[in-house]
């Protein structure tokens, strides 16, 4: 069970690392807001859309999208129109105010939190993918404790992401950094888009 779980935590890890445009949002989010339970709702989204992909893919969803290239067609359209949004929105965001209104409303985070997390096509064929093709080698309790380490890692991430945010945004004080930080984010953005393109361009 030890070693289900420690693949679980090193898979998990593996592909979260990356700079991908859920791990960008949340780390915005942290850091365009002076208060951590602000950004509560993004975190709250973005951890139960990963063990919502996470179970889909320990339960075998990738079978499904193996066989339908058309469903996978669908996803990688979708989910570009959401990245090239937000991509827009977060260069043309600006940083809240002195009294620290959040720049990015509860109700927007967790609408743009829900298109990165469910609507990016990259990250949804990476963890139902290889996480699925992972956990088909385990069953019962060694099942369970990798898919509960999986799930484990994505909420301290996002947390950490959040955190650390938080504190960058504290030291900013005039909001420079946090606009040219918004700019970088929606370039990182429009580059996973880019591989979105690459993605359905093989598939057509």
């Amino acid at each position: 069970m030890f070693q289900a779980m420690l693949h679980g935590f090193l898979l998990a890890l593996g592909l979260i690392l990356p700079l991908g445009a859920q791990n960008v949002f949340v780390f915005n989010q942290g850091a365009n807001h002076k208060s951590l339970k602000k950004v509560i709702p993004v975190i709250l989204t973005a951890g139960l859309c990963d063990t919502l992909l996470i179970l889909l893919a320990v339960l075998g969803v990738s079978l499904l999208l193996n066989q339908y290239p058309s469903l996978q067609l669908a996803i990688y359209i979708i989910g570009l129109l959401f990245l090239l949004y937000m991509a827009w929105s977060l260069w043309t965001e600006k940083p809240g105010d002195a009294t620290d209104q959040p720049s990015m409303s509860a109700r927007k985070q967790i609408g743009f939190a829900l298109s990165v997390s469910l609507l990016n096509p990259h990250a949804i064929m990476d963890t139902i993918g290889v996480i699925g093709t992972s956990a088909s080698v385990y069953m019962g309790e060694e099942k369970l404790a990798f898919t509960c380490a999986t799930i484990a890692v994505s909420w301290v991430w996002f947390i950490g992401l959040a955190v650390i945010g938080k504190q960058l945004g504290r030291l900013d004080a005039s909001g420079k950094y946090i606009v040219i930080l918004n700019k970088v984010s929606s370039l990182i953005i429009l580059a996973v888009a880019g591989i979105v393109i690459k993605n359905m361009w093989t598939l057509i």
